[in-house]
């Protein structure tokens, strides 16, 4: 043993860090010449934040509401001002020093680099299972479409593992730092299904940990590890208490909230919601995307079920030839196999790519199930099983739907098959931290040769039954096949499907074989290793070279340099139409666009340049939707009119008399109808409950009337049911989003609709009547309404939600205390380390769940 400075120690791990860097940046190799990612998604989130942000550049101050998207939400749910949180911006500035883009995967690679080496692996495999973890298939296809917040929570959480696996094995104070540091950045991300997930494995690792350690009689040494963890956890969730707050609070409203419609009211296509009524997603829309069983295929030969949604064929595949074979071009034909040819046949309605975790891992994951020893194995065994098991969704209905209805909040998300994310991280840690105990504790071939075998024939062995017998287990057939295929070819639909059928035989075949290869190499470098034909010098890279050139190569057919556009393409999110200019020149205050140019709510492209009465965000107000959901349809013009709808964007139709041509833009068609910004209206019919104030609103004229929850029946008055309200105006004077002021000439007393959504009226939203505070309430299912006395008056809203400075304080006293715990633990433990004796092999923390000394850096093993 030799005595070593601190920079000795840290010299391998900071060599693996920067090779993990060169790593991503040569994956995203384009960025280095100033091209970026489109990411659809993030263009829709820019698009709706474009309000706010406009606002801000004018006022040098964020509105707190918008009316971008659904009529009005919420700002703080998509672009909010948090000026106190210090950690975050502190780590998210040095993350956006690196390479955009590449930034994004070397996070997702250091930070399960750092939980490998708390779970005992050397430099090289800390290396190969953090390379393994961030190129996983399913997480590079989310990255390209714009799923960032995503893979930031995927990252930041292997680090939150090892804060975690630190404090219960009694290394309290690095485990509570990196736990609060890890946690904080997690809620950062603000992904809260990936954190959901990934604090169900947390919870098996403390079940499974906490029966070892009383078992062993450390009891205490349990209790001080979760009383760790628990403060840790406080200041890493008050570092971004603005957030959580406004967020629970918000969630309650929305369609994870739990709806007051209780009738068995359909949806326009006829289908009745699952569960409504008892709060949370309704199941058919959370189990949309639900990965198939034999899907899973996927995690060992990519192509198993066909790869993406949209091309991946070649000009030497059996559907482009049947294209050119009935006189298509040859390079459309070309373009058609390459970008459009539906391969995937599986049960998700749309795929931009597999979860292929790689062959080359995943038979190095089934090997260390066999030579693991301690909790740990069965931590990261059952930890993968649980994320596909959830990834399975409704084809796992039984376990899934129970989870769904019993286990607090998780019917708030939808898409279960991103739970395969976080398959990938145990499947690699696993991979890893087998060869690590292999090497460490020097088996031998013979102690091996089961083992092998085993692995072999459950990995490269299925491989090769799939690659020469797949046929007799698969139909690869999808059930909307001919129905894609019509839209292209008519009725030569079903020849084109069958030489669809053997395309994505070949696809199967031959990724099979190329699976069977890799894993041979795999098993063969680590048998030159074992016969000690080679040393560990080119058996880790070697090993290394072989994982990330599987998973490399994978990756590339869905995400590669052609998907890279100059910046300048980015930063013009969406180019405004003929219809849109128009639009633009009419400076009137307040009124909302319906584009129907697409799906109105599921697109932010008309948020990007009006307010919207549509709009692409999961986390839309409740009562809004059903709006939209249960009596626009039956409704139309009303409810266009009393949402302020003043245009109507709809696709130009062809010319009949000249079919040929193609149609010109979309037009925008004004709403002669549309009733403002607000409006007196004459009658006023009071009902008892949410079921009867929506029948109303599917056939009411809402000019002269509207329909009120008797709840708000305090608000009325003496008001009566019919007011004659000739004479009476009222008009929006001045106008920002969460600031509306109006001035009424009211010839009596009377009710007031205004055009905008009621949120947590006379809390967050408050109105005023001449500068005083003044009721208002809820009409017509979603909007805002007031009682106006006669005479003139000036009336105010303003959205000023109390939590939300509440959670200022929060923030500020939490990123402190953070930051002080963080600084102590990185004085204390340098200091005591440059005192330590350790040699350069040896692991941060033992793969068993013995406990070390805090000050001791020496590891002990059963």
């Amino acid at each position: 043993m030799t005595n070593q400075t601190l920079f000795q120690r840290l010299r391998p791990h900071l060599i693996a860090a920067v090779g993990l860097l060169v790593l991503a940046i040569i994956y995203f190799s384009p960025v280095l010449s100033g091209k970026t990612l489109s990411m659809p998604d993030v263009q829709q989130a820019s698009a709706s934040a474009r309000e706010i942000r406009e606002i801000a550049q004018q006022t040098g101050e964020k509105p707190l509401w918008t009316d971008a998207l659904f009529s009005g939400m919420p700002g703080y749910m998509i672009d909010f001002h948090y000026p106190y949180i210090l950690v975050y911006k502190v780590v998210t500035g040095a993350v956006n020093l690196l390479p955009n883009t590449a930034s994004i995967i070397f996070v997702v690679m250091l930070s399960m680099y750092i939980l490998l080496v708390v779970l005992g692996c050397n430099a090289w495999l800390g290396a190969l299972g953090a390379a393994a973890y961030g190129l996983g298939t399913f997480g590079i296809v989310s990255l390209e479409a714009g799923h960032v917040s995503k893979l930031f929570a995927l990252g930041y959480g292997a680090g939150l593992l090892a804060g975690v696996i630190l404090a219960l094995r009694g290394r309290y104070w690095i485990g509570a730092a990196l736990t609060g540091l890890f946690l904080c950045m997690e809620f950062g991300a603000n992904h809260i299904q990936i954190t959901y997930y990934l604090f169900m494995t947390i919870g098996l690792y403390v079940l499974i940990e906490g029966i070892t350690l009383i078992k062993a009689g450390k009891g205490r040494q349990l209790g001080l590890g979760l009383a760790t963890l628990a403060v840790a956890g406080a200041l890493a969730a008050g570092s971004f208490g603005k957030r959580l707050l406004v967020l629970n609070q918000y969630t309650k409203e929305t369609i994870r909230g739990k709806s007051e419609l209780t009738a068995k009211t359909t949806n326009p296509d006829g289908r009745t919601p699952s569960s409504e009524s008892k709060g949370g997603l309704d199941k058919d829309y959370a189990f949309t995307y639900s990965y198939g069983k034999a899907e899973t295929f996927t995690l060992l030969i990519p192509s198993a079920y066909g790869g993406g949604s949209a091309g991946g064929l070649t000009t030497d595949s059996e559907f482009y030839k049947a294209m050119t074979s009935r006189g298509v071009d040859p390079a459309s034909a070309k373009q058609m196999a390459e970008l459009g040819a539906p391969t995937y046949w599986g049960d998700q309605p749309i795929l931009g790519g597999p979860a292929y975790a790689g062959a080359a891992l995943l038979f190095l994951f089934v090997l260390s199930l066999f030579v693991i020893r301690g909790p740990i194995r069965w931590w990261l065994l059952s930890s993968a099983v649980l994320m596909i098991m959830l990834a399975w969704g409704k084809n796992l209905l039984f376990f899934n739907e129970l989870l769904f209805d019993y286990l607090p909040y998780l019917n708030k998300f939808r898409a279960m098959t991103m739970a395969f994310c976080l398959a990938q991280l145990f499947l690699a840690a696993g991979a890893a931290l087998g060869i690590q105990t292999i090497v460490k504790e020097k088996l031998s071939l013979a102690q091996l040769r089961q083992p092998l075998v085993i692995s072999l024939a459950l990995t490269a062995g299925v491989a090769l039954v799939m690659a020469v017998a797949a046929g007799a287990f698969f139909s690869f057939q999808k059930p909307n096949d001919i129905d894609i295929l019509s839209r292209y070819f008519g009725e030569a639909a079903k020849d084109f499907q069958i030489a669809l059928i053997s395309d994505r035989q070949s696809m199967l075949r031959s990724d099979a074989f190329r699976s069977v290869i890799l894993i041979l190499l795999a098993a063969g470098t680590l048998w030159l290793f074992l016969t000690n034909k080679i040393k560990s010098a080119v058996f880790y890279p070697l090993l290394f070279a072989i994982v990330v050139f599987d998973l490399f190569s994978v990756d590339k057919r869905f995400l590669n340099n052609a998907d890279f556009v100059p910046k300048s393409q980015v930063a013009t999110v969406f180019e405004p139409t003929a219809a849109d200019q128009q639009i633009l020149q009419d400076k009137s205050l307040g009124y909302r666009v319906m584009d129907q140019t697409e799906s109105f709510m599921e697109s932010n492209r008309a948020s990007y340049f009006h307010r919207s009465i549509g709009g692409y965000n999961t986390t839309r107000l409740r009562r809004y939707n059903e709006l939209i959901t249960y009596a626009l349809q039956p409704n139309f013009m009303n409810i266009l009119s009393m949402l302020n709808a003043k245009y109507v964007i709809r696709p130009s139709e062809s010319d009949p008399n000249n079919p040929q041509q193609a149609p010109a833009g979309p037009i925008a068609l004004p709403n002669p109808s549309v009733l403002g910004a607000a409006w007196f209206v004459k009658t006023v019919q009071q009902v008892n409950n949410a079921d009867e104030e929506m029948a109303v609103m599917k056939s009411m004229n809402p000019r002269d009337s509207a329909v009120v929850d008797k709840r708000f029946a305090p608000e009325l008055g003496n008001l009566p049911a019919v007011v004659d309200h000739t004479g009476s105006t009222i008009e929006l004077t001045s106008y920002r989003p969460d600031k509306l002021v109006y001035q009424a000439n009211a010839a009596r007393d009377g009710l007031v609709v205004f055009s905008e959504v009621y949120y947590r009226g006379n809390e967050d939203w408050q109105a005023f009547i001449d500068g005083k505070p003044a009721p208002h309430l809820r009409a017509n299912y979603t909007l805002r309404a007031m009682r106006v006395p006669a005479g003139k008056h000036t009336i105010e809203f303003r959205f000023d939600p109390p939590l939300a400075r509440t959670g200022d304080m929060i923030d500020l006293i939490c990123n402190v205390l953070l930051i002080g715990l963080i600084g102590f633990v990185v004085f204390w433990e340098g200091r005591n380390r440059r005192n330590e004796p350790s040699v350069t092999s040896e692991p941060i923390m033992p793969v068993t769940s013995e406990p070390t000394s805090p000050k001791s850096t020496k590891t002990k093993s059963r």
